[in-house]
């Protein structure tokens, strides 16, 4: 799309129309927002050429009317000084000038009409970049919370299928539990069948090798003891 295609369409469109439109507005109001800052750029620089333009032809059309009233000044002068030929001379120079300014100020009309056009399109503009800016987060956050709704409707319709899912999850679950309980009663007789009785643990103390072991004990003890002089 052309500048000045877009100019037009800004300057014809209603902003929330074109909101109203779209499929997905979030998008569209940040490439909006880029199109229209990148225009907005275009239209001051043009804008500042206009109105240069108006300013020059006023310029221009101020000077030649000074001129005109030099000239009719000039006449009354030289008609005053009895030099009747040098006032038809003023006087013709006076005229030229006159058709002149006809022409300098349809064109300062011209150039007034542009700059009031642009800086007319420079305002709309403007205005447009900040109400979209204002309604930018807004928009989004509504279309989050829509995108959002519809995922829970979805979301809600399937849930009727996952009930059967979920019966079997449980039925799973109460086997694995059951396959637990009988693993732990299990563990519970095996570590009894494999206890000694206290006859048992008696005879331990009796074995040779542990009566050998105590004597070992016994004599590093009496060696200590000496050494240290406490007998």
């Amino acid at each position: 799309m052309s500048i000045l295609k877009r100019f037009k369409d800004i300057m014809s469109s209603n902003i929330n129309a074109l909101l109203d439109k779209a499929e997905d507005p979030a998008k569209m109001v940040d490439q909006y927002l880029r199109d229209l800052q990148d225009d907005l750029g275009k239209v001051k620089a043009e804008t500042a050429a206009v109105m240069a333009a108006e300013k020059r032809a006023e310029r221009e059309a101020k000077e030649n009317s000074e001129e005109i009233a030099k000239m009719e000044s000039y006449a009354e002068k030289a008609l005053l000084a009895g030099n009747e030929e040098d006032a038809k001379a003023f006087l013709a120079k006076k005229a030229a000038l006159v058709k002149k300014q006809e022409t300098l100020d349809e064109a300062l009309k011209v150039a007034s009409e542009n700059a009031s056009q642009m800086r007319q399109m420079h305002d709309k503009l403007e205005k447009d970049i900040n109400e979209l800016k204002e309604r930018k987060e807004a928009i989004k956050a509504k279309m989050q919370v829509a995108k959002t709704k519809k995922r829970v409707s979805e979301i809600g319709s399937s849930y009727k299928d996952a009930e059967s899912s979920l019966a079997a999850f449980d039925r799973m679950e109460e086997k694995a539990n059951q396959m637990l309980d009988e693993a732990n009663a299990m563990a519970e007789l095996n570590a009894g069948s494999n206890k000694k009785d206290d006859t048992e643990s008696l005879m331990d103390k009796y074995d040779e090798g542990k009566a050998a072991t105590d004597a070992a004990v016994e004599s590093d003890l009496a060696a200590l003891k000496a050494k240290l002089g406490m007998e």
